[in-house]
This record gives C-alpha cells, structure tokens and sequence, in this order.
C-alpha cells in the first residue's frame, strides 16, 4: 500500500508540477519506484525492463528534450483555480479505485494458465515458464511485440532529418569516465540475463532494455559508434531487423518442418530459442538508441 500511494503521489507530480525539470524528475522517480512494486510481485526481470527503459531511456529522452527548448521555457502551465478541485477529485478517486483492486484482487480467485503452461513446459524446449510462453507457446504475441516497436523507429525516423548528436560531456565532465566505468556492466548484465532466461526470469526484452540503456549512455558521452552504424545504414538496418527476421525464420522453418506456424521441434528449441532471444535483445538495444537519438525531426 504504501508503494501504491508513493506511485500516485510521484504521478500526481509528474502530471502536475509547475516545473518542467521536476516534472522530468518525478516521472523518472515514478519508474524507479515501479520497479520495486514488480520487484515486490516477484518479477525481477520487468524490474530491470522498467529501470533501463521507464527511468533510464525514456528519462534522457525527456531530459534532451527539455535541454533543446528556448531559454526561459522551463516552466509549465499552471492550472487554473477551477481545475484543481476536478485533480483533487480524480486523485481521491484513483486512490479509492487502487484499494478496490487491491481487495478484489485478494479475494478473487486466481486459477490463472499456470497448471497448463506446466503440464506443456517439458515440450517448450526451456525449463522456465515465462520463456516458453513468450518464446514458444505465445510466440506470435512476442513477434508482434518486436514489430510494433521497429514500426515505432520507422515513424520516428519518417518525422524528419537525422538528429544531430547530443552529447553534454563537455558540460558534464564526469560524465565520459561514468560511462567507462559501467559500460563493463551494460556488456555483462545482459549476457546474463540472456543466460538466465532459459531457467529463471530474464530473456532478451530485460537485456535489451540494459544493453539499450548503455547505448544512451554511450550516446550521451560520445556519438562514434552510431556515426559508424549512420555510414553503414545496410548494416544497422539489419541489426534492427534481426530479431523479426530471425523470428519468421524459426516460424516459417516450423511450419515446413512440422505444418505448424511456430511450431519448434523438440531438438531444435533450445538453440533456436537462445538464437531468437540473441537477435531480439541486439535489435531491442538499437531500437532504443533509435528512438533516443532520432527522436527529434531536424530543423
């Protein structure tokens, strides 16, 4: 309860803070805080997803953002006298709604798809559920997952010129040795966590969503290595399209193999699984650096 009422007061002041920059702030706040509550359900793996992504990725986008605007912009709307009863309202009401799911939620019951994912785990070609439903029995879920998100680049890409780089290490000297020092961990935390995946929670979104964080950061510091993917588009338009193409590969051999659309057979699941999870966390990572440095058109 108390990470639920943390969750609205730090939305309240995302939403409404008359400040930009603190606005920016406590939304990041508010993804770091989410991260505890899936933490907290025993989901460490949409923690990391919702750290790199929510807080880290999404919070430098808002941050540029904000850095681009005209001086003397920092501050937003305030709103007017007749407005605030209607927040004050719609906040109690949220309050009320989360205890009301709170208490449904423990009293309902939860029969859920456990007992059929692990009566069916042992054709999965994985020992841990939620690889073989997103990877095997749900596949095609998690195709249109990676396909919205490379539409997502292309529209992003569509609104205008590439963006020049932003990189303020000039202005933040530290900033350049941060990103030596951790970009170690940005290499090995996924591998890990693409390890992990085929037993225990991790996978490729959670890796990606890291190695994508440590790209940002390496775009913040520096802009040589997507200069170098910028030159050689053929190539990075591949990186960003191995997941999908790999994973239509493995459906479209399925089907050949077994007359069934994504259907793996039992001897070929576990490499073509660890291939697919290794493609998408590549193609996830770029997609994320996409967005955050082609996330402005040009001028």
């Amino acid at each position: 309860m108390l990470l639920a009422a943390g969750l609205l007061w730090l939305a309240w002041q995302a939403l409404f803070t008359p400040r930009r920059f603190s606005a920016v702030v406590n939304f990041m706040a508010f993804y770091l805080l989410m991260a505890l509550v899936w933490v907290r359900l025993d989901a460490p793996d949409i923690a990391l997803a919702e750290a790199a992504i929510g807080a880290g990725v999404t919070g430098a986008l808002l941050l540029t953002a904000l850095g681009r605007l005209p001086a003397g912009t920092g501050a937003g709307a305030d709103p007017r006298r007749w407005q605030r009863p209607l927040q004050h309202l719609a906040m109690a009401g949220a309050g009320m709604g989360v205890i009301w799911l709170a208490w449904s939620a423990y009293h309902l019951p939860r029969p859920g798809l456990a007992g059929e994912v692990t009566a069916t785990l042992d054709a999965t070609g994985v020992s841990h559920a939620v690889t073989a439903v997103l990877l095997n029995l749900r596949a095609f879920d998690t195709l249109l997952e990676i396909v919205i998100m490379l539409a997502a680049v292309v529209l992003v890409w569509s609104l205008g010129p590439p963006l020049r780089a932003f990189a303020p290490a000039t202005a933040l000297p530290g900033l350049p040795a941060l990103s030596h020092l951790l970009h170690p961990f940005f290499v090995l935390v996924p591998v890990y966590l693409l390890w992990r995946g085929t037993h225990a929670p991790g996978g490729a979104f959670p890796a990606g969503a890291v190695m994508g964080a440590g790209g940002v950061l390496l775009l913040l510091t520096e802009a040589r290595p997507w200069e170098y993917l910028r030159r050689h588009r053929l190539l990075l338009h591949g990186l960003l399209a191995a997941g999908m193409a790999l994973f239509l590969v493995v459906a479209l051999g399925g089907m050949l193999l077994t007359g069934t659309f994504f259907a793996i057979p039992l001897f070929l699941a576990p490499t073509l699984i660890m291939a697919v999870e290794i493609a998408t966390a590549l193609s996830i990572a770029l997609m994320l650096m996409a967005f955050y440095l082609y996330g402005e058109p040009g001028q």
